[in-house]
């Protein structure tokens, strides 16, 4: 629930410095209202009144609180990352900038998807209407990792139809089972599906076979 309170100063700039020192919250994160004016009494002195006003918290957009969510990460890890923000149609996109980032990206990118699954937990927190999805990137990660499952999908299609014989990859998430399932869709004798349970679930590349059992070739 957004804090409300009111604060008084002897002119009006008094009176939000105040507020926001008691919110510790910038100024833009802050609703003022004012709700008197200051004045002064007789010879300046007698029966001066000081400017009062009434200071609302501002709720935080999704995205705001995606970001708020990171910077508390970032600054808790002791390191400078600047966050781009891309509109992607529907989805948003934060491309992370600085230096030595690869501690964020982990292995086969592990530690950005579980930072990115917790970013879109804190972006979406007690949001009833349409919730909007964060994808994070570090120094184009995403597209050259896209681009690796491509050439890995079709070496291993080869290897399959090669050897005749179903090649089972290592456990993957689903949006890069995804990425191979898409890659090798159009191979007239590949086929591909995925076995096991999550987060164990792999993809599995098999040949097609015809009624005779004969290996039918792209």
């Amino acid at each position: 629930m957004a804090r409300v309170i009111e604060v008084t100063g002897k002119d009006i700039e008094e009176a939000k410095k105040n507020a926001l020192e008691k919110l510790d919250l910038p100024e833009d994160r802050v609703i003022f209202e004012v709700l008197e004016e200051p004045s002064k009494g007789f010879f300046g002195i007698i029966g001066t009144r000081e400017a009062k006003i009434r200071a609302t918290e501002r709720e935080l957009t999704p995205l705001e609180k995606g970001q708020d969510f990171l910077k508390s990460v970032f600054k808790a890890m002791h390191k400078d990352i600047q966050i781009e923000c891309i509109e992607e149609d529907i989805n948003y996109k934060f491309n992370l900038i600085g230096d030595d980032l690869g501690v964020l990206i982990g292995k086969h990118g592990q530690t950005l998807d579980s930072l990115q699954y917790l970013t879109n937990m804190a972006a979406n927190k007690n949001i009833a209407g349409a919730r909007v999805r964060i994808v994070l990137d570090v120094e184009n990660y995403r597209k050259r990792r896209e681009e690796t499952l491509c050439q890995l999908a079709q070496k291993l299609a080869s290897r399959a139809r090669k050897y005749r014989t179903k090649v089972v990859l290592e456990p993957m998430n689903r949006h890069e089972r995804k990425i191979i399932h898409m890659a090798l869709q159009d191979y007239a004798d590949i086929i591909t599906y995925s076995d096991g349970v999550e987060p164990h679930r792999k993809i599995v590349v098999d040949i097609k076979h015809n009624k005779n059992e004969d290996l039918l070739i792209k």
